[in-house]
């Protein structure tokens, strides 16, 4: 008998569960204090515009928003920049980060201010962990292939990004990000997290299903390990921009709306 995708999801779920490290803290099912300020931060292949779909989206129902300019060149200097924006902020404070960017969330959410935590297709390492290790657990994705560096600087070619970091995107508007993307320098993938935010506090997870940039069952698992309120979205790795609502939506519920 054929398993339909909510039974498959929940199997699944189940499983990676089990095969998290111990002691791991399931936070996806207590509910978030209310706050009034979304920090938003972006990942590879992109700049802080990227969230321009979703930021209108929370700022009619009142949030405060602010999207990190994340340096892309080493870790440290990612996570200082968004600790800049946390530091502004004027009391709890959900942190959302997209792609790479999940290893930000991770490290920063930490701060006093973050109330709770929102994954969209993102990185979700535990503290010390070798991330490249635990994706190698899985099949690479397509968009792995495609990427190219001058000298220190790494981008996704234009083939790439259209067909597997926005694939879900009219070719013209995926041209138009693909115009803005920002280089990252190749000491920022040798960076580790020196702490797991949602161990401590509740974590959401967006997972895109149609993702060719980060394995759709690497991010199942990632979601399950953490305990996340996870949402699955047919949407390619830039579910933030093609399905904005729903990424909105869950920012929104993390934010105890």
């Amino acid at each position: 008998m054929q398993m339909d995708r909510r039974t498959f999801t929940a199997s699944f779920l189940g499983g990676a569960a089990a095969l998290a490290a111990p002691g791991a803290r399931a936070q996806g099912t207590g509910a978030p204090p209310r706050a009034n300020n979304v920090v938003l931060v972006h990942g590879l292949f992109a700049d802080g515009s990227s969230w321009s779909q979703v930021i209108p989206i929370l700022q009619a129902q009142g949030l405060n928003v602010t999207s990190v300019q994340n340096p892309l060149t080493t870790l440290e200097e990612a996570v200082a920049a968004c600790r800049t924006v946390l530091d502004r902020q004027d009391g709890p404070t959900v942190l959302a980060g997209h792609s790479f960017s999940g290893m930000i969330v991770t490290e920063a959410g930490v701060h006093p201010k973050v109330s709770a935590l929102v994954y969209v297709a993102a990185r979700a390492p535990d503290a010390g962990e070798d991330y490249a290790a635990l994706a190698a657990r899985f099949p690479a994705p397509p968009a792995s292939a495609g990427i190219v560096y001058d000298g220190d600087e790494g981008r996704l070619t234009e083939e790439a990004f259209l067909r597997d970091f926005a694939g879900d995107l009219p070719a013209a508007r995926a041209r138009v990000l693909y115009a803005v993307q920002q280089p990252f320098r190749r000491a920022l993938l040798a960076g580790r997290t020196s702490q797991a935010a949602w161990r401590a506090k509740p974590s959401f997870y967006a997972v895109s299903m149609q993702d060719r940039t980060i394995n759709p069952d690497l991010q199942r698992f990632m979601a399950a390990r953490m305990g996340a309120r996870t949402v699955e979205l047919a949407a390619s790795h830039v579910s933030l921009i093609s399905r904005p609502r729903e990424v909105a939506g869950l920012i929104l519920q993390a934010a105890g709306r």
